[in-house]
């Protein structure tokens, strides 16, 4: 019963993250924009908007239970294509979005820790 409480709350939780996450690409583009690398920065309003749509469609598709599948392996194709600008993190070394300071270990623990953890939590949506 416990197990069935927690994959609900998980789930909620992604729901929610997913789509805030996907919004705010539109609310506070300035955050995202100087995260895309130099070499897309022709379409980097583009890019941006894309991920915000995109975030927001997959997690309006974890909500059905026969499209959650699907958006769980979205999200986790979409982490994937977002490890380029994560390397550009550490590359790019400490730097400063608004009031975060992002230092090279702090990029480096997204990359390997967080980017990991959240293509594990999609992939356990996937599997509802």
């Amino acid at each position: 019963m416990l197990k069935q409480y927690l994959k609900k709350a998980l789930l909620i939780t992604a729901v929610v993250f997913y789509i805030f996450g996907g919004y705010n690409h539109f609310a506070n583009p300035a955050f995202y924009l100087p995260l895309i690398p130099p070499y897309l920065s022709t379409w980097a309003t583009e890019i941006n908007l894309l991920a915000g749509i995109i975030e927001i469609a997959l997690g309006l598709l974890l909500i059905p239970k026969y499209t959650r599948k699907y958006a769980g392996w979205g999200i986790i194709l979409m982490l994937i294509a977002f490890v380029p600008s994560h390397i550009y993190f550490i590359q790019k070394g400490t730097f400063t979005l608004g009031s975060i300071t992002m230092s090279p270990t702090i990029s480096w623990i997204r990359l390997l820790v967080a980017q990991p953890l959240l293509i594990i939590w999609a992939w356990q949506i996937s599997k509802d």
